[in-house]
């Protein structure tokens, strides 16, 4: 027998305002059927497919009360075109919270992940290939939150390409090499360049980047540097160049968008258009994955749980995933139609988490 979601140490979003306790043993047990079915096939689950269970002693009539009883409750509904029901986004919360039993990854799953996550190279790439790895195994869109990190810096170097470009090369503490060419103004005085150089440097030592720009904007705005004009705007260049920079990096990867458009899509195309175009806007969604940096383990929202893909009835599963000192660093999960097999996804995501974890220093 699997394990029960609190048995698991997983979060969620928030707990549902009926408890489980309160359903009688007959109609927990046609809720459970309901839910599972529906989990499995998408469709809608009716009183003579539940009354060939093998669990239940009932007739069809007998089930129906019961189906309506659900539907009263909030935990059911019944699609227009069908005379089953299938589960609200309250109904599959519920669910999730009180009779989910999870497993551990097979055995192949977790091998997947480690082979995938564990290639040799840049931890960005681990971080694509956790993204790509689950999106294959859930069959939805696999995302992975880039950890933020900001190296420590040593040298700035300004370069000149030529008398209109330079190449702003920066060296971080760890002896990492970057550059990026920026624009000169015409009629720069020999020397302007190294003085230039010479003053960032001498702030960056042990500092980020953001630390830097700020100890700098500092002294000039004070008036105490013995920096002249052409100097503080070459400064000013070759600062902004890799502020931008900072700013345009990926916040988040998403790999397997295209997983969400099967058959199913066919009969709910604005819906999958919605989501589709939720995951354009990247910085929504690392922001919505941020919300589950403060959790302990994995962490499920459900439908309109979450004002992003409150539109597209998307549920998202995310664990954050930590440095070898135990911080938060980053998030990665899932996202796909609210019939998640959640009860195989969530253990899932923890471990590929878990997996990352081992990488990050």
């Amino acid at each position: 027998m699997g394990l029960s979601l609190q048995d698991c140490g997983l979060h969620c979003s928030e707990m549902t305002s009926l408890p489980i306790t309160e359903l009688s043993t007959r109609t927990r047990e046609i809720f459970r059927l309901v839910v599972e079915g529906y989990l499995a096939s998408g469709q809608a689950i009716g009183s003579k497919v539940l009354a060939g269970s093998a669990s239940l002693n009932l007739s069809p009539a007998s089930i129906r009360s019961v189906l309506h009883e659900l539907e009263g409750l909030g935990l059911l509904a019944a699609p227009h075109t069908s005379a089953g029901r299938l589960p609200t986004e309250q109904g599959l919360r519920l669910f999730v919270d009180g009779m989910m039993q999870v497993a551990e990854p097979t055995l192949q799953e977790r091998t997947a992940i480690e082979r995938e996550v564990g290639q040799p190279g840049p931890i960005e790439a681990a971080l694509a290939a956790a993204s790509a790895v689950l999106s294959d195994l859930s069959a939805c869109a696999g995302v992975v939150m880039v950890p933020r990190r900001e190296p420590l810096l040593a040298q700035l170097q300004l370069v000149p390409l030529s008398s209109e470009q330079a190449l702003a090369v920066l060296v971080g503490a760890d002896g990492g090499i970057e550059n990026r060419v920026f624009a000169l103004p015409p009629g720069l005085p020999p020397g302007a360049l190294e003085q230039a150089s010479n003053f960032i440097s001498a702030h960056l030592g042990g500092r980020t980047l953001a630390q830097a720009v700020a100890a700098i904007k500092a002294e000039v705005a004070s008036g105490k540097s013995a920096l002249d004009g052409a100097s503080r705007d070459l400064v000013a260049r070759g600062l902004a160049v890799w502020s931008e920079d900072t700013l345009r990096r990926p916040v988040l990867i998403v790999r397997g968008a295209s997983n969400l458009l099967d058959e199913t899509a066919l009969t709910d195309l604005e819906r999958v258009r919605q989501l589709l175009d939720d995951l354009e806007n990247k910085q929504s969604v690392a922001e919505l994955l941020d919300s589950a940096r403060v959790a302990e383990a994995t962490r499920i929202f459900i439908g309109a749980e979450n004002r992003l893909f409150a539109l597209s009835g998307s549920s998202v599963i995310a664990s954050p995933y930590r440095d070898r000192e135990g911080r938060v660093v980053g998030v990665v999960g899932v996202i796909g139609p609210t019939r998640l097999n959640y009860a195989r996804l969530v253990p899932m995501v923890d471990f590929t988490a878990q997996s990352l974890g081992k990488l990050i220093g």
